[in-house]
């Protein structure tokens, strides 16, 4: 779970909230010096890397592995860190630079831009990756057919189906998903291989009704 800076505060030592003070301010100051641009006068280069992105990858080595996640979530939301940042972030990072992004992706002014991120961590078979694309941006950006790969991926890869975020509301009263679960508990049967329990809790889900549309006059 992703720390509040109250609580990273908290836990940091001296150093490290020095440095993560640092590294907020260069955040905050990339995110002012791109309002110009936004109001069409000149401003910073979409394609130079500012400073705070440098600060993004060596987290955690000056905050630690454990508070890594939460660092690199705060600076992207205190840069307000637009698609070519974000972008660069990911392709260029590790799993675990990686991951944060796609941790924080619902906590930023992207749209459906950021899709392909999503599309190729749920092409991976790292399963802290797979987890991490399932969450609050892919609930709701991902178009119907590639929710429903996801969740299969997840079941594929040993990722527990409770990583897919408002797994209840998008798979309620969904058939094609339910033939795909089908389908799949069926390839796994005939090969003789365990049928993962999240399989059967998706299935449910999917067997429920939708909830009626509210009237409203």
């Amino acid at each position: 779970m992703l720390k509040s800076r109250k609580e990273l505060d908290a836990e940091l030592d001296g150093a490290a909230r020095a440095w993560l003070d640092e590294a907020l301010a260069e955040a905050a100051h990339d995110a002012a010096a791109r309002e110009p641009a936004r109001a069409g006068a000149a401003g910073a280069s979409p394609y130079a890397s500012p400073p705070w992105e440098l600060r993004y990858a060596t987290a955690g080595r000056h905050c630690g592995p454990a508070h890594a996640d939460s660092v690199r979530s705060l600076l992207l939301i205190e840069a307000r860190a637009p698609l070519p940042s974000v972008t660069r972030l990911y392709e260029q990072g590790s799993a675990a630079e990686r991951r944060a992004v796609l941790l924080t992706l619902h906590r930023l002014d992207l749209g459906s831009t950021a899709l392909p991120l999503v599309e190729d961590a749920l092409r991976a078979n790292d399963t802290r990756l797979v987890a991490a694309a399932v969450g609050p941006y892919a609930a709701v950006h991902l178009p119907p057919h590639a929710w429903r790969h996801a969740v299969l991926k997840c079941l594929f890869t040993g990722v527990p189906v409770e990583a897919v975020d408002r797994l209840g509301e998008r798979a309620r009263g969904d058939a094609e998903l339910a033939r795909m679960l089908r389908d799949f508990a069926a390839e796994r049967t005939a090969a003789g291989r365990d049928v993962p329990a999240g399989l059967h809790t998706a299935l449910g889900l999917t067997l429920t009704t939708p909830a009626a549309p509210t009237e409203e006059s």
